[in-house]
């Protein structure tokens, strides 16, 4: 028997690849096909050009990283617009926008998102039983870390005046 319709659980994915991890992902990507269909995806520039081209799904494209992407991705993060990330990144070549692929990463795991670095994780990841089914994720409240920051702001700038 097939999962029931009311227990089916649609995920909002983000994919990204660095350039040398491109085919890995469309390999992987291509072999979970099926299960990537149940979902939305969305991807950086050119990763998801390539996804679109190999699945034949809708694939979101937003910047190329370099350009912004992974920024976009972030924000998409930030406003909880993603579940996952699949961030396939290749640790041996230097990237001049290392500071955002930091970035993502830390907003990943500031606001409890899921994260495969390497087509292992991302295996794991996806046959989860937790992948499949309503799960839900513990969110962050930023309530105390936002007020700190705002005294502080507000300290500095009557020292300022």
């Amino acid at each position: 028997m097939g999962a029931h319709p009311e227990n089916q659980v649609r995920r909002r994915i983000a994919l990204i690849a660095h350039d040398n991890c491109k085919a890995d992902i469309a390999e992987w990507a291509r072999f979970n096909r099926a299960l990537l269909a149940q979902h939305d995806l969305v991807a950086t520039g050119t990763t998801g050009q390539l996804l679109t081209a190999e699945l034949g799904l809708p694939v979101t494209c937003l910047h190329s990283g370099p350009l912004g992407g992974d920024q976009q991705i972030g924000a998409r993060i930030a406003e909880g617009e993603v579940d996952i990330l699949i961030f396939f990144w290749d640790p041996l070549e230097p990237h001049p926008h290392d500071p955002d692929v930091k970035a993502l990463l830390r907003l990943a795991v500031a606001w409890n998102i899921p994260v495969a670095c390497n087509r292992s994780s991302a295996d794991y990841l996806i046959s989860s039983p937790l992948f499949a089914r309503r799960y839900d994720r513990r969110q962050p409240d930023f309530t105390d870390y936002a007020r700190r920051g705002w005294s502080a702001l507000a300290a500095s700038a009557d020292q300022v005046a």
